[in-house]
């Protein structure tokens, strides 16, 4: 058996989860982030990688060997924050409760321990993996020794290769060292070359091989002030070749051989994670460590015959399905748990009883459900009309953290420090081995998620109550999650032919674009094969190569977009590439999804995912069916109404985002451009431009158009530069001219950016919460990133929260009305109907009153409508 060493890289590893996770303290005051993040990566180390030998190095001071060739080396690095500090000896302690060696040696950093053992393990043919977040380290790589580079922080790994360096840097392992020699390195303060970043590095390198070749070929290097800084700072490129260099012959007092790992100690490892408060962390080595924590009997009675007298008035009701789809999954145990009494009842008993039907649909009854949008559409299924239900642990999980996953009742509970049930797969498995156990078994469990939804009941109202979010869940959250359990279970027709004959003519366009790309290639060849297109664009065709991979020629979207001019050939297999994907992905997948006794769409709304609290929608996803080409329009021509002489009709909001960024924001000046009905993209670029209306030009308004819908995304320069495909400075511009233009808008930036550094979440106009534990983050990408999801969440997410409400109050005007029209979808800021022709003129009405006065804004929101045969006809 080959022996394989793992060289984790602890200073690396250990700074990355600091700054990836949240400053996170346990019960005795103890910061923990450091050392968790640690201990995540390390499990999935051992999962992954199984060593034979392992060891995780650490740098022994701030002075080292560098230090007499350059006194400035690693100089002007931040002080390491006391909260760090404090965990290095934990994780120490975490090592040897894990039986994994660890060294550091006084001089030498953990580079040089990682490089000496890795050359000695590669000298007798092991197996090497390096974990580290370090670039410098790339210099090790060989087809001995593998790099794991952590991204992301620490939850993504990118794998280093001989291989894969050349295809993604075009670099040896070799010429790394000459890169950092010539780029330098800020965060060493390895000064390098001033002038020369990663991309002329690489260009000089890929030409003359080595640092020494590049300055034995000076002459012939162009660029003047290129040429004049290598001879100018031809010392400081040597002297950083020397500081980035891996002494790999380190006198380290270890061995490979000394680094033998067994495993684990379990019962260190518990403690260790108990005196820290690692509880999740427990759970999740479960199968391999005993915890302390051991289920309560639970007593229940197994039901044959339901009785009116089971019922008190408040019970929590619990329909158990396997898998996800509800509209085709079966039930197959129900619970109901009352204050006294705790009861498992079969399906085909429950809905043979009358006494059950009659209770369900009773109003009075009061019924604590999970996921009342799910439990509403099963007992649709059986002819039964949910009723009385007074609380929803899946949406009251979801509004109290909108980022946790509340997908069932144990995570939930668990999240709530409540054990006392076993997770789903514990009792069912998971993937192909997921099955039913025994009654005993599966009854049991099914009743203790029911008891926790009824004992939970009144500790997540209160919680919702302080946050003041308990009339969000009441008052809009579980309205709508009945209103799209109707819009679900009604579906949406689908014209089966129309769809079909659409493939056809798809397919018979693929192959005309097939033929003209062949007759353009000049042989026959596999469109569908990226070998075989390579060869045929950089052999045959001669274009310019853009990229290479292990495999050949790299043809991705990306490479053939740089080529679109160099032949007329590209543009043809773009297309095909995208009519394909649309053949295949939507009308091959929306035939398959076609109920065949209905020829309905059943789609589900995502009500609990987003932290927005926009819907999302899946199996199929209606939501995002594409409109950018012609054949992807046209896809909606399918979708029909599912009575004659009915039309499609369609509800758009007006750039409701922008009104509701007025709204917030309180802009004078935006609130009169909006009250005034003006064209709010013309309105903004009068004022970027500084022209009068009539001098506006499309381009102007286009423009003007990404800075509005750019500033409510929180863009950067960088990113609005991307957009309009224009230097950072012009767009820096355009956005300093903005908010000069609009100063409540920069004001509302400025403070809702404070207001979540000091609250750690902000709210929407109805109370939504979004946490964003990372707005204080020392990592500057992360906290960028929270500070602009500050900026956005309440404009979106109170968006989102006007058409869940204008949703409940259309679908209460069609009731009161006694309307026949009904909502079937909702896709973002429209609306979705389908209604008969005669009640047209009440539905214009009733749709736009609703919409426009469905939340009091300072702006009036404004509903533009269509009606028509299809869907395609209303867009």
């Amino acid at each position: 058996m080959k022996k394989k060493l793992v060289l984790v890289d602890g200073n690396s590893i250990i700074y990355r989860a600091f700054f990836a996770l949240p400053l996170l303290n346990n019960d005795k005051g103890i910061y923990t982030n450091a050392v968790y993040g640690f201990t995540t990566m390390l499990l999935q180390i051992l999962e992954e990688q199984k060593p034979t030998h392992m060891l995780v190095a650490f740098d022994a001071g701030k002075t080292t060997f560098r230090h007499k060739t350059y006194k400035e080396y690693k100089g002007g690095r931040q002080k390491t924050p006391p909260e760090l500090s404090e965990q290095f000896p934990l994780v120490r302690e975490l090592l040897d409760a894990f039986q994994i060696q660890h060294y550091e040696l006084n001089q030498y950093e953990a580079d040089d321990i990682i490089g000496t053992l890795a050359t000695q393990a590669k000298d007798k043919k092991w197996d090497v993996t390096i974990f580290t977040g370090d670039k410098d380290m790339l210099q090790l790589v060989s087809d001995d020794v593998t790099m794991a580079m952590t991204r992301k922080g620490i939850s993504k790994i990118e794998t280093y290769t001989p291989a894969y360096m050349k295809e993604k840097m075009d670099l040896t392992p070799d010429q790394i060292i000459d890169l950092k020699a010539l780029m330098g390195d800020n965060s060493d303060n390895i000064p390098g070359v001033p002038g020369v970043g990663e991309k002329t590095a690489t260009k000089l390198l890929k030409q003359y091989k080595t640092l020494e070749d590049i300055y034995e070929n000076l002459h012939e290097v162009r660029g003047k002030k290129l040429k004049e800084n290598l001879t100018t700072y031809q010392d400081d490129a040597f002297m950083s070749k020397e500081l980035v260099t891996i002494n790999c012959h380190s006198p380290i007092e270890v061995g490979i051989d000394d680094l033998t790992y067994e495993g684990y100690d379990s019962n260190q490892i518990i403690g260790f994670f108990k005196e820290l408060g690692f509880q999740s962390l427990l759970e999740r080595m479960g199968e391999e460590i005993e915890t302390d924590i051991e289920l309560d009997k639970v007593e229940f009675t197994m039901v044959d015959e339901i009785t009116s007298d089971m019922f008190s008035g408040k019970e929590a009701l619990f329909l158990e399905m396997l898998e996800d789809n509800y509209h085709k999954e079966p039930i197959i145990g129900i619970g109901i748990v009352n204050k006294g009494q705790a009861y498992f009842v079969s399906p085909e008993d429950a809905f043979a009883s009358q006494a059950f039907r009659e209770w369900i649909e009773d109003e009075t009854k009061k019924k604590i459900v999970f996921d009342a949008k799910k439990t509403a559409v099963a007992l649709k299924k059986e002819g039964l009309q949910l009723k009385g239900t007074s609380f929803d642990m899946f949406l009251a999980s979801y509004l109290l953290n909108p980022a946790e996953n509340h997908e069932n009742i144990p995570e939930v509970a668990h999240e709530m420090n409540m054990k006392q049930v076993k997770y789903d797969e514990e009792i069912y498995g998971k993937g192909k081995s997921k099955r039913i156990p025994e009654k005993e078994i599966f009854s049991e469990h099914i009743i203790r998620k029911t008891k926790l939804l009824f004992e939970l009941h009144d500790d997540m109202t209160e919680k919702l109550k302080q946050n003041e979010q308990y009339q969000l869940l009441k008052e809009l959250e579980m309205p709508l999650a009945f209103i799209l359990a109707n819009m679900e279970y009604t579906g949406v027709q689908v014209d089966t032919n129309r769809l079909e004959k659409m493939g056809k003519e798809l397919k018979q366009r693929l192959d005309e674009i097939e033929q003209d790309v062949i007759t353009l290639a000049g042989e026959p060849f596999n469109l569908n094969s990226p070998k075989q297109l390579g060869v045929i664009l950089f052999e045959k065709l001669e274009l310019p190569v853009i990229k290479k991979t292990k495999t050949g020629y790299s043809t991705a979207a990306d490479v053939l977009d740089k080529l679109y001019d160099k032949h007329e050939i590209i543009p043809k297999i773009l297309l095909y590439r995208q009519l394909g994907k649309l053949h295949s992905t939507y009308i091959e997948g929306l035939l398959k999804v076609i109920h065949l006794e209905t020829e309905k769409i059943h789609t589900r709304f995502n009500q609990a995912l987003t932290q927005t609290g926009r819907l999302s929608s899946t199996e199929p996803n209606l939501q995002n069916i594409p409109i950018r080409l012609e054949e992807g329009r046209k896809i909606r021509q399918a979708f029909v109404p599912s009575e004659q002489e009915w039309v499609i009709f369609s509800a758009d909001y007006s750039q409701i985002e922008l009104r509701v960024l007025a709204h917030i924001a309180e802009d004078e000046k935006l609130i009169h451009a909006f009250q005034e009905n003006m064209d709010i993209h013309t309105q903004t670029a009068m004022d970027v431009f500084h022209v009068e209306k009539e001098d506006v030009t499309a381009n102007m308004r286009r423009q003007a158009k990404a800075v509005n819908f750019g500033i409510v995304y929180g863009i950067s320069d960088y990113g609005l530069s991307q957009n309009l495909g224009i230097t950072r400075k012009e767009a820096k511009k355009f956005i300093d001219v903005y908010f000069k233009s609009y100063p409540g808008v920069k004001q509302y930036m400025d403070d809702i950016v404070q207001e979540a550094k000091q609250n750690g979440y902000v709210t929407t106009i109805m109370n939504r919460r979004r946490y964003l534990p990372e707005i204080t983050s020392r990592n500057f990408n992360r906290r960028s990133f929270a500070e602009r999801t500050a900026m956005n969440t309440p404009i979106q997410g109170s968006a989102a929260d006007i058409i869940k409400k204008a949703m409940i109050d259309l679908n209460e005007h069609l009731k009161k009305n006694q309307m026949e029209s009904r909502i079937l979808l909702q896709v973002h800021d429209e609306l979705i109907l389908e209604a008969p022709k005669h009640e047209l003129d009440a539905l214009i009405k009733g749709v736009t009153t609703c919409m426009e006065n469905a939340v009091p804004l300072n702006v009036p929101l404004k509903v533009d409508y269509a009606y028509g045969k299809s869907w395609f006809d209303v867009q």
